[in-house]
């Protein structure tokens, strides 16, 4: 307690420490349309979008020590989801710095956004091709990701954050996303047919952090042991279906392994789908310059040096420095990246028309198809967006690091243009075909 007042005292005198609490006491489902306030107290809900379509969004909320905030609230969601009689699309979002698990934060309101649309993919798929929609599932983890209230003093709880953002990935993220992967599981086993349950996660900015130390040997473990026989050079399994990381807070050094072994291969099969996608604006200038300038301080009494290795693709040796990489953060360190993202056209947000189920359903259909086909240096449309592959990549490379246009993301914590949503259920969608792809994806 005297540690944490201190820390409040030193933000500014006039500064109020955030609230420190479980905001989603209720424990029991609450039904009402997306637009209310009704539900705000409860940690299970079940959401109508306008079209009718209803989804569930739940939370799970964490401590500043890692700690859940009550283990009876992460059994009642994994209990709903485990029971559920119907196969799931289950999209985690984990919010980064300044934002938390409190009614009406941004971030809840984007990751709504979000389910909606998944929602309603999931209704018009299911009209045109006769399979039962996924249940669209939501499961938002709150952590409190600012440590005072006052406007100017916000700033400086840069570096506070990103240690606790790590330890909450740490002591209780891992166990919560492992839980949520076996409900995926189960379902393969309870219910009749294919199991058709998706599992994505995605983390922005701090939550980035949260989520890559919750997952990062799992997901070098299973580039390993990918799908296929022993021995064999098959298809890499990632955790659950995707991993998304928006703005992430953490430095490129952290991600070698994976860089690396990425990199190893020329050649990745027309069933690989995307496993790791990390993507980073580059107006995103907390990450480009501050962190940079606080790793240059924290690391002072590093030893770095240069390290090579040989990228399948190019056949060239690669020389990586350390030290940059242990000082940047990862979408900034160009040798790691594969992708960038990027308006087909320039204009307002405002001037950007809303898409309609049937033109988004057609975006999926190309993008998924332009997927398979990827090579070194292709470009795949999403709509109003083009994905375009580095030529030092090998296609269908499944752990993407994606820089982002600014005016896609114009800063930190910006993740509510309408395009990078769209891409981003797009994204999940591609994802959540899985084996068998082509009976789930759309008649042609």
């Amino acid at each position: 307690m005297k540690r944490i007042i201190a820390v409040c005292l030193t933000a500014f005198a006039l500064a109020g420490c955030a609230p420190h609490q479980q905001y989603r006491t209720e424990r029991s489902l609450c039904s009402a349309p997306e637009s209310g306030s009704q539900c705000d107290a409860h940690a299970m809900q079940a959401l109508k979008n306008d079209s009718g379509q209803e989804y569930w969004l739940n939370f799970i909320e964490f401590d500043d020590q890692g700690q859940l905030w009550q283990r009876k609230q992460m059994d009642d969601v994994l209990t709903r989801l485990d029971a559920a009689q119907e196969h799931l699309l289950i999209v985690v979002f984990v919010h980064g710095w300044k934002h938390s698990a409190e009614p009406g934060d941004a971030n809840i309101e984007t990751f709504k956004k979000v389910l909606s649309k998944l929602a309603a993919a999931e209704a018009y798929r299911a009209r045109i091709g006769g399979s039962p929609a996924r249940r669209v599932a939501g499961v938002y983890l709150g952590w409190r990701g600012s440590s005072v209230t006052f406007p100017g003093a916000k700033e400086l709880t840069f570096w506070a954050r990103k240690s606790t953002a790590q330890r909450v990935g740490a002591v209780g993220v891992s166990e919560v996303l492992s839980r949520i992967e076996l409900v995926q599981r189960t379902k393969g086993t309870v219910l009749d047919g294919p199991n058709s349950t998706r599992v994505a996660v995605v983390g922005h900015s701090f939550g980035g952090a949260v989520v890559y130390t919750a997952l990062a040997h799992i997901l070098q473990n299973r580039f390993i042991s990918s799908a296929g026989p022993d021995g064999l050079q098959s298809a890499v399994v990632g955790f659950g279906n995707l991993v998304v990381l928006i703005n992430p807070a953490f430095e490129a050094s952290l991600y070698a392994p994976l860089s690396d072994m990425s990199f190893e291969r020329n050649w990745y099969s027309p069933a690989q789908l995307p496993t790791l996608a990390i993507l980073t604006s580059e107006a995103d200038y907390a990450t480009r310059y501050a962190f940079p300038a606080g790793r240059s301080v924290s690391t002072i009494f590093e030893y770095d040096r240069e390290v090579e290795r040989v990228n399948r693709t190019t056949r060239a040796t690669e020389r990586i420095d350390t030290g940059v990489a242990n000082r940047s953060a990862i979408g900034h360190f160009e040798p790691y990246r594969t992708h960038t993202l990027y308006p087909v056209e320039h204009k307002a947000r405002a001037s950007v028309p809303a898409l309609s189920v049937e033109n988004s359903a057609e975006i999926f259909k190309v993008a998924l198809q332009a997927w398979r086909d990827d090579v070194p240096g292709s470009k795949i449309p999403f709509g109003e967006l083009t994905l375009e592959r580095t030529p030092n990549s090998a296609g269908r490379n499944p752990c993407m690091v994606i820089y982002v246009d600014g005016e896609l993301i114009d800063d930190h914590n910006d993740i509510d243009d309408q395009r990078i949503v769209e891409f981003l259920k797009q994204l999940i969608s591609i994802s959540a075909t899985g084996p068998g792809a082509a009976a789930l994806s759309l008649p042609k």
